[in-house]
This record gives structure tokens, C-alpha cells and sequence, in this order.
């Protein structure tokens, strides 16, 4: 089993930006693939970003390439993700998600833990 922990929300202005990191605990972090979300109010949760187990492989989601990067430190069982030229509508509670699939998933039912959030609020 995993448990993830994200931290590094907060208040920002709009073309400012933040890198949010999750936490991993359990020493199989390096064998998961791991993703980030987000989620609005009344809006289902959205996929942003994943990473392959190694770091190898990445995908994002298409509005946001070019603004948002994932990486990860699998001495650390950490995953990251660095947000830059941030906009209102990145206001989001922000998960991040292990999965023990091989593939970089963009589904929710395809990703097995998930931590608490963290709130990224943008201000323009």
C-alpha cells in the first residue's frame, strides 16, 4: 500500500508560479506510475499530468502543456509538479495518484492510491 501526501498550494497571482509535491510512503514508490488531478467544485476530477515509473515517459494533459511539468525524485518518493504562467481557472484542489499500470493513465479508475489535495487558489 501507498500513502501520498501532497503539499505546496497556496495563494498566487495570476502569472505566478507554484510546484506542488507529493510524498510517498512504502518503499515500492519506484514501481508505481504516478499521476496529478484536479478538481473544482461540481466538476469531476481532471487529469493534468503522469510519469512512469522510472521518470522516462511522461504525458500531460493538451491545455496544459507548456505551463505544467511532472518529475519525480524516486530516492526522495517524491512526485512533483511544477506549475508556471498560472490563470484563474487553475483554481483547483490538486491530487496526486499512484498507479500500478504500466501505462500513463488519464482515467481516475486507473490509478489505485490517492492522497488528501492540496488547494491551489490563482488570483487575478
Amino acid at each position: 500500500q501507498v500513502q501520498l501526501v501532497e503539499s505546496g498550494g497556496g495563494l498566487v497571482q495570476a502569472g505566478g508560479s507554484l510546484r506542488l509535491s507529493c510524498a510517498a510512503s512504502g518503499r515500492t514508490f519506484s514501481s508505481y506510475a504516478m499521476g496529478w488531478f484536479r478538481q473544482t467544485p461540481g466538476k469531476e476530477r481532471e487529469f493534468v499530468a503522469a510519469i512512469s515509473w522510472s521518470g522516462g515517459r511522461t504525458k500531460a494533459a493538451n491545455s496544459l502543456k507548456g505551463r505544467f511539468t511532472i518529475s519525480r525524485d524516486n530516492a526522495k518518493n517524491t512526485v512533483y509538479l511544477q506549475m508556471n504562467s498560472l490563470k484563474p481557472e487553475d483554481t483547483a484542489v490538486y491530487y496526486c495518484a499512484a498507479s500500478k499500470r504500466v501505462s500513463l493513465g488519464a482515467a481516475t479508475g486507473e490509478y489505485d492510491y490517492w492522497g488528501q489535495g492540496t488547494q491551489v487558489t490563482v488570483s487575478s
